[in-house]
């Protein structure tokens, strides 16, 4: 596990995928001041190339200086979107590796969560700048990151979900965005599902699209590798009756072949209420009939 920040520790602000409305950058940057950090934003932060934040170029050079400096202690990305899918292969983490650090965001930022995951450091699944500037400080994001990244792991507990399937499971906490984790299947940023617990999100997606991502984790083997299943939020994502099954009964029968835990209903995802989760961290999922557990154990 990477050390907590301390105060006057450097954060920097970076923006590797969809453009952003400064404004969020600046909020962003308030909020982390008003925690002790030191808060420098990329060169490119602010920019804007059709739906990116920057030209290829100008996104990989703002997050290879962050991931290659040595006295930045976390970087937070400004937001998803889009993106890093097209520059992750061109990134040189030799360095980082050496002098690694928290990174933080969701959506598109699973692109980085897969990597970091796959060279064996945690980063943290959880708000941008726009929740950081909308939401209160006592909201539960907001306090569940600041407190994670000040040295105190997350131990969550949560209602129990009629579609849940009750076990206990352990291994590394690994996932995020379900179009994005489905986007990189067959590459070198596939993930390590061996043993491990996956989070699954996912937006805007219609259920036959989310029904075909999970089959393909399905029919390559996924369900019968990993430990357990967290599914967090499915935020705007319309049933459709022709399906004929809700999209969280797709999701349950996707897993029919199996027999892990599910923890079903986890606040996670895009919504305001979007719980830090550190990917490549060891956790325990303990389901039960009464509640549901999720603990950060390293």
């Amino acid at each position: 596990m990477l050390n907590p920040l301390q105060p006057n520790d450097l954060v920097r602000i970076v923006s590797p995928s969809g453009v952003i409305d400064p404004s969020f950058i600046e909020g962003a940057a308030k909020v982390l001041s008003s925690w002790g950090l030191r808060v420098q934003e990329g060169s490119y932060c602010r920019e804007k190339y059709g739906r990116f934040a920057g030209t290829e170029a100008q996104r990989i050079a703002d997050l290879q200086q962050a991931l290659d400096d040595p006295d930045t202690k976390a970087i937070l990305c400004s937001r998803g979107g889009y993106g890093l899918t097209q520059i992750v292969d061109k990134l040189d983490f030799k360095t980082f590796c050496s002098h690694s650090k928290w990174l933080i965001g969701f959506s598109d930022i699973t692109v980085l969560h897969n990597a970091i995951t796959n060279l064996g450091f945690p980063s943290v699944h959880a708000i941008m700048a726009k929740h950081l500037t909308e939401l209160n400080a006592d909201s539960e994001a907001v306090a569940w990151l600041k407190n994670l990244l000040f040295g105190n792991l997350p131990e969550y507990t949560i209602p129990a979900h009629p579609q849940n399937r009750s076990g206990k499971a352990t291994g590394k906490l690994i996932g995020g965005n379900l179009s994005v984790i489905y986007g990189l299947r067959g590459t070198p940023f596939d993930l390590p599902y061996e043993g491990n617990i996956l989070f699954v999100e996912d937006i805007a997606e219609k259920p036959y699209h989310i029904d075909r991502m999970l089959q393909n984790l399905r029919l390559g083997g996924v369900f019968q590798k990993i430990s357990g299943l967290v599914v967090g939020q499915f935020s705007d994502c319309d049933e459709d009756p022709l399906m004929n099954k809700s999209i969280e009964e797709i999701i349950h029968e996707a897993l029919n072949e199996s027999d892990i835990p599910v923890m079903f209903n986890f606040p996670a995802g895009h919504v305001d209420d979007n719980r830090p989760l550190v990917m490549g961290c060891s956790a325990t999922m303990i389901v039960s009939a009464s509640e549901c557990q999720l603990k950060h154990l390293s």
